[in-house]
């Protein structure tokens, strides 16, 4: 089984058409279920396209999971929509589901998901421009202030990584100096695999007044390192 995160969390990456039919077909070949997992499929950043795995993928040995949820912040209400072509897979999943009661789904949720799916366009396509405009922001900060950390641009998700390896930190002295010096709360980069050491996630779907805090106190505590 492949679980593929698409666009990708944590560094943001959204996969072209041309990256995925290559996955489909190794994928295929060595005879691999894919799980698509693409709840952040909504949070292309223009002029990057999300392109959904099963509308690349020729075979029925696949299934995606996504929702509303994030996009429309309403993760307190709604259940993720799994999509299986495979009907043996599918009734599988069904049997799975029924017999540990994952299954249920409440009419606020239905009304939720069908609400914002139809009418939520115009506010999604604001969202979008909102978060661009606190990437701008970030990349803009960082630079102006030297603070020796560096963007990697996102192309998708609400998700920034920033690379502190410029800082010359080991990877728990870090984390402490994140949290401690420069009061900031983000995922550290080891977290999702050894690959990460020396990086941190910082979510960026919020206000810009909490994101130019975040990062003045960020500068604050790079100068005092000296």
């Amino acid at each position: 089984v492949l679980i593929l995160c698409n666009p990708h969390n944590p560094v943001g990456r959204v996969w072209t058409a041309a990256e995925l039919e290559q996955v489909a077909e190794i994928c295929r070949r060595h005879e691999v279920f894919v799980i698509a997992d693409e709840i952040h499929g909504d949070f292309a950043l223009p002029p990057h396209r999300f392109v959904p795995y099963l509308s690349i993928a020729e075979d029925e040995n696949a299934a995606a999971c996504l929702s509303p949820a994030k996009t429309f912040s309403i993760s307190g209400m709604v259940d993720a929509i799994t999509v299986i072509p495979n009907e043996t897979y599918r009734r599988q999943f069904h049997e799975f589901a029924h017999r540990y009661q994952i299954n249920k789904v409440n009419v606020f949720a239905s009304v939720a998901t069908e609400t914002a799916y139809r009418e939520g366009g115009e506010w999604l396509d604001a969202l979008l421009g909102y978060i661009q405009g606190n990437v701008d922001f970030i990349r803009e900060h960082l630079q102006r202030n030297d603070t020796g950390v560096a963007l990697i641009e996102p192309e998708g998700t609400f998700l920034a990584w920033l690379d502190f390896r410029g800082l010359g930190l080991e990877v728990k002295a870090l984390e402490k100096f994140l949290a401690r010096d420069a009061q900031i709360a983000l995922a550290q980069g080891y977290w999702f695999g050894r690959e990460g050491a020396g990086f941190a996630r910082m979510t960026i779907g919020c206000p810009r007044a909490t994101l130019r805090s975040a990062l003045d106190n960020l500068t604050a505590a790079i100068k005092k390192l000296g």
